[in-house]
């Protein structure tokens, strides 16, 4: 316990520690979405298909995904201040390189490597944050670390949809350097590593396990990324790539429960409250980055928002998880349990999405959207931190930090799941409800004729002759029926998801707290 308290910080050094920690854990983050509404403009400016530009965004998350679960292991070779600061370099270098590309495989390349960078800042961010703070202010560090992590995925569109408006793409890269700069030079001064033993520092590399995780992982993340947009299992490339990650997450479960010096320590999964936590951490990154993606995209392709207007609308959700942040930290501090906590923020999680299941029209206001997701922003702030803390409330020593390391993991392979589930879903449900609303229309109903002939005599006003205007009625009609398919298909999604985290209410509340003990997270999380 005295090496682990020698970490502790207090004062304004704590202070410049958590902000290091934070903005760093916020690089990457911002960087998981901001480049989305900027993809139009790179496509045109880098002359690149719809496909290619898909890219940009597969490749930071195959990086960012495969190098999660090596953290912990990383930080213990090279020392966490080390590793830390060098992976921060990277990404700044890369976000450089990433707004001088000048064709689209290059900035796929540098991106790939950006990704590469910035997982590790998550996990030993968290663990930076955490290990500053003594043991009965954990839960306030917890909250402070969960503020960026929760507010990141909403400041990234706004952002990302001003400075394309207001500037060019590049500079949606180029703001990371002076922030990277910035967090490199306070890592080297004020961050700290532990000492680790010389029975920590392995000689022998399991490369093996390093192979088959990146294969395994970053194949998996490909098949969710491009699986829509090539058709599922249509697409040969998607065949392959589908059994390569079963094999190779086979294999790599193998190689790491027998290896003597496994890479990732699969082991812990035997406490079943990180069994929990890990499920349930992957079903807040599902409803975190699904809910990111789902709005956007509907008030964007539906409603005919700018990608500005789609991005503020976040806002309010924001400011709500910010407020209650804190609020959770100090009710998890004065002893609440975890499991209320977290079956509050699902309840409220679905009241939430019934609410916009519930106002979603062709012709939403801003306005309505308001509210739903201020509770959106409650709901997910009650999520965060009880989830964490019950991950990890029953593990001691290493174990906290493969345990940090998991649930990192599963939180970037839940949004991504999510993505494309609903990517998929929306898209069926849209042909389902086309169908119906096209078999519920009779063409000889008074009402439905009588619609198509104001149609058309308003078009012939417009100088339209009869059979053209006719025509361009019959269009408008079929353009109606699109849209209001498509309001019914995100309908489905929100009723859906709500439903889905409802269901798991009971399962979390019949989790088994840490009874014995206030949970220590300082014990080698590194």
């Amino acid at each position: 316990m005295q090496q682990q308290d020698s970490l502790v910080e207090y004062g304004a050094r704590r202070a410049i520690v958590t902000v290091t920690a934070v903005l760093c854990a916020l690089l990457e983050i911002v960087d998981t979405t901001i480049v989305n509404v900027a993809l139009t403009d790179m496509k045109g400016n880098l002359g690149a298909t719809l496909t290619e530009i898909g890219w940009v965004i597969t490749a930071y998350a195959v990086g960012n995904v495969i190098v999660i679960p090596l953290t912990s292991w990383l930080s213990q070779q090279f020392g966490r201040r080390n590793y830390f600061a060098t992976s921060i370099m990277i990404f700044t270098i890369c976000s450089f390189l990433c707004g001088n590309a000048t064709n689209i495989w290059e900035l796929v390349i540098f991106r790939f490597m950006q990704g590469l960078g910035g997982g590790a800042l998550l996990v030993t961010s968290q663990t930076i944050i955490t290990e500053s703070y003594p043991i009965e202010k954990r839960g306030m560090a917890q909250a402070i670390y969960g503020l960026g992590v929760i507010i990141g995925p909403t400041l990234g569109p706004p952002l990302g949809g001003y400075i394309v408006d207001h500037f060019t793409w590049p500079y949606i890269f180029y703001i990371n350097i002076p922030i990277g700069i910035a967090g490199t030079l306070l890592t080297l001064q004020f961050i700290r590593s532990p000492k680790y033993s010389e029975k920590t520092l392995r000689k022998h590399i399991d490369f093996l396990g390093i192979i088959l995780l990146a294969v395994a992982i970053g194949s998996l993340q490909y098949v969710l990324e491009k699986g829509h947009d090539d058709d599922w299992f249509n697409d040969n490339l998607i065949v392959v790539l589908s059994i390569v990650a079963g094999l190779g997450i086979f294999f790599f479960i193998w190689r790491e429960l027998t290896y003597k010096n496994p890479i990732v320590e699969l082991r812990v999964l035997k406490n079943g409250n990180l069994r929990v936590g890990t499920i349930l951490t992957f079903l807040l990154g599902f409803g975190l980055y699904g809910s990111t993606f789902i709005i956007p995209l509907y008030t964007q392709s539906t409603l005919g928002w700018t990608a500005e207007q789609a991005g503020l609308l976040f806002i309010p959700s924001g400011i709500a998880t910010a407020v209650m942040m804190p609020v959770i930290g100090q009710l998890l501090q004065r002893g609440v349990k975890q499991q209320y906590l977290t079956a509050g923020g699902l309840i409220i999680f679905f009241i939430y999405s019934f609410w916009c299941y519930k106002i979603l029209t062709p012709a939403t206001p801003e306005q309505t959207f308001w509210w739903p997701l201020i509770v959106r922003g409650l709901g997910l702030s009650m999520l965060f931190i009880p989830i964490t803390t019950l991950a990890l409330s029953t593990l001691h020593g290493k174990q906290i930090g493969q345990g940090a390391a998991f649930t990192g993991m599963m939180r970037q392979l839940g949004g991504s799941f999510g993505v494309a589930i609903i990517t998929t879903f929306i898209s069926s449900q849209n042909m389902v409800h086309r169908t119906n609303i096209i078999n519920h229309l009779d063409v000889s109903n008074p009402i439905l004729q009588n619609h198509v002939n104001m149609m058309q005599h308003g078009f012939m006003s417009k100088g339209m002759t009869p059979d053209v205007a006719l025509k361009t009625a019959y269009q408008a009609l079929d353009f109606s029926v699109s849209k209001q398919a498509l309001v019914l298909s995100y309908m489905d999604v929100f009723l859906y998801l709500g439903t889905l985290f409802l269901i798991c209410v009971p399962f979390v509340l019949l989790v088994k707290g840490n009874r014995k003990k206030k949970m220590d997270l300082s014990q080698a999380m590194h």
